[in-house]
């Protein structure tokens, strides 16, 4: 069976986002960058798929060559072969979706897989761009992944509960948190990816839909105020929860 996770390259969580000078980018001085963590699920998914069936799993992602950090990652937790699509940040998501959809076209996986969000822009469109692009069928936010010869049954989070659907292959899904439980990188794999060989590829300019007018940050909120310590402070608290925050 041949894989493609498409993985992305992200600020860690715990990142003080500052926006940059231009206004229109965060500053990305002393950012610490992570694997996008629904990425992780992919990922797993793809290196059990692989232990089921066979095949090759194939890690592709689009960026400039910090990226290099997470596909080394994916390639320590069991990855096969690692494509870097370079080019530098500012590119939207249907930008992305057509460059990744060119190289996944070449490949021909069976499956291809996505985290159903980067926790950057929290867009959620990559993956299904990229399937709409390759004319394939696809699912989102998948929780349950169930794949036979020639189709896929799969469960999905919606709104209330799950729903099940079948999947003709090849066809694109989406990972969303309880799909599995990523490995940890063993040290073996660690020391093995290192000497692993990241094809490094140029992309072709795609003009982007979306254009960043501006960035910033919220404001900061107001400082709370003490009205009383008993019940006497109940009448003033009323007034100012209808005049001032007016919520009542």
């Amino acid at each position: 069976m041949n894989i493609v996770v498409c993985i992305n390259h992200v600020p860690d969580t715990e990142t003080r986002v500052k926006v940059g000078a231009d206004g229109k980018t965060i500053d990305r001085t002393n950012v610490n960058y992570i694997l996008n963590p629904y990425d992780e699920f992919a990922i797993e998914e793809c290196l059990r798929l692989k232990e089921k069936f066979g095949g090759e799993v194939t890690v592709l992602s689009l960026g400039g060559e910090s990226f290099k950090e997470t596909l080394r990652k994916a390639l320590a937790m069991g990855v096969d072969k690692a494509i870097l699509l370079k080019d530098e940040p500012g590119r939207d998501s249907y930008a992305v979706a057509k460059a990744l959809a060119e190289t996944i076209k070449e490949l021909s996986p069976d499956i291809i897989l996505f985290g159903k969000q980067s926790i950057d822009y929290d867009a959620s469109q990559v993956g299904t761009m990229v399937a709409e692009l390759l004319r394939l069928p696809s699912a989102s936010v998948v929780v349950k992944l169930e794949v036979f010869d020639k189709t896929a049954t799969v469960h999905r989070e919606i709104e209330g509960g799950h729903e099940i659907v079948e999947v003709k292959l090849p066809a694109v899904f989406t990972a969303q948190k309880g799909l599995n439980e990523p490995r940890y990188p063993s040290l073996k794999g660690i020391m093995a990816a290192k000497s692993k060989l990241i094809q490094e590829r140029p992309t072709l300019p795609v003009e982007s839909k979306v254009q960043v007018l501006s960035m910033r940050t919220p404001p900061p909120k107001s400082p709370g105020k003490i009205v009383g310590t008993d019940v006497s402070a109940v009448p003033e608290l009323v007034r100012l929860l209808h005049e001032e925050a007016k919520v009542i």
